[in-house]
């Protein structure tokens, strides 16, 4: 089994594996299940500073993204798509699967939204009636401020759908104080848990927006109003993953625990790319760095897959590349969740050293090193 040190899936702790090996009731039909679920959701909600209600649905975080897309999108509905990454790109799809109009804003992918130069932009353009906004586009690592983009969209009168799947619990989140609409995560990115379920918190306005449609929602798995009352009925539109929810709640009550997730966060981030940079090799991005990932170029005397490979058969550690346009152009660190430890870190950072050193590359100092002198 490798290290993994990947950006998602990432490690799972012993406590989250146990607790999915747990006996399993009837979800469909014990109430207590119901309390469960319940009780869950609102920690989570909790965790994320709001009293929004959040829900979990039984699939992986594009799930989630897909449901909350699905439910507020209606035919001929402009919607504003923030692009500067693959996965803000890839938004665009979901609103026209479900017939709403989008508008991509695009810019460079190197660096974060400028949120000066987007109110500029909405001063003229703004009759949207939602934004999709992704906080951590995984691909590149780009990590957008979504405290000041949520709450200048939301003065323009645009709600906002979220995607901080491979940012939260790594970077900061409130709710409530960036006024986010609907917020997606998933299990398997700094939450630690095995992959397969997503969650999305999901505000009263969002709530009216979908209770006035004039058309019924075109999907039935895809779809956050078939979750309606099922407290009140203690009844589930479908029937629930008993075990991947006591693992999931499992991997909360650590977060919860742990006081000092996103300051280890940043230290580790902040480590890493200054090993990444001060041994010669070239970040990916300009600007937008996030806490749970970094990304840095292929050297000229290497390949992806060369480096890869070596990481995983000489040192037994999973790095990550990328796909789409940055497919063999990157490699992929995944300091998130449980992978973000010191231990691991030094491990990776140090075998990753003598990987690029077996393939040609000319350092000008020790990665491991470097890495462990900025801790």
């Amino acid at each position: 089994m490798y290290k993994i040190m990947t950006p998602g899936p990432t490690q799972v702790k012993e406590n989250v594996r146990m607790a999915r090996s747990l006996e399993c009731t009837n979800p469909d039909l014990d109430e207590g299940f119901v309390e469960f679920y319940k009780e869950t959701c609102e920690l989570i909600s909790s965790l994320l500073g709001t009293k929004n209600e959040t829900l979990i649905l039984d699939g992986e975080g594009i799930l989630g993204l897909e449901a909350a897309c699905a439910s507020m999108t209606e035919p001929g509905d402009k919607v504003l798509v923030l692009d500067n990454g693959i996965y803000g790109k890839g938004f665009a799809d979901f609103v026209s699967m479900y017939g709403g109009k989008p508008e991509l804003y695009t810019v460079d992918y190197k660096n974060t939204i400028d949120v000066a130069q987007l109110e500029e932009y909405l001063e003229n353009h703004h009759d949207y009636k939602y934004a999709t906004v992704v906080h951590c586009d995984t691909p590149s690592g780009m990590l957008n401020d979504i405290s000041k983009i949520c709450p200048l969209l939301k003065k323009y009168g645009i709600m906002t759908v979220v995607d901080s799947v491979s940012a939260m619990f790594g970077e900061p989140v409130n709710v409530d104080e960036f006024k986010i609409d609907i917020l997606c995560g998933g299990s398997q990115k700094a939450v630690s848990a095995p992959p397969g379920l997503t969650f999305v918190v999901v505000s009263d306005d969002a709530k009216k927006a979908i209770d006035n449609r004039k058309t019924p929602i075109a999907s039935f798995y895809a779809n956050l109003k078939v979750f309606e009352g099922y407290y009140e009925a203690k009844w589930f539109p479908y029937t629930m993953p008993i075990s991947d929810i006591y693992g999931l709640r499992a991997a909360f009550d650590n977060i919860k625990a742990d006081t000092e997730m996103l300051k280890r966060h940043e230290v580790i981030a902040n480590a890493c790319r200054k090993a990444i940079t001060e041994a010669g090799l070239k970040l990916h991005l300009e600007s937008g760095f996030s806490n749970t990932v970094t990304v840095f170029d292929v050297p000229k005397e290497t390949t992806a897959g060369d480096i890869l490979k070596v990481m995983r058969e000489d040192y037994n550690i999973m790095l990550a590349g990328s796909f789409d346009e940055l497919a063999g152009q990157v490699i992929r660190i995944g300091h998130m969740g449980s992978n973000a430890n010191l231990d691991d870190m030094k491990e990776t950072m140090d075998a990753l050293n003598e990987t690029l050193i077996k393939l040609g590359v000319d350092l000008k100092g020790n990665i491991g090193e470097i890495f462990k002198a900025n801790i």
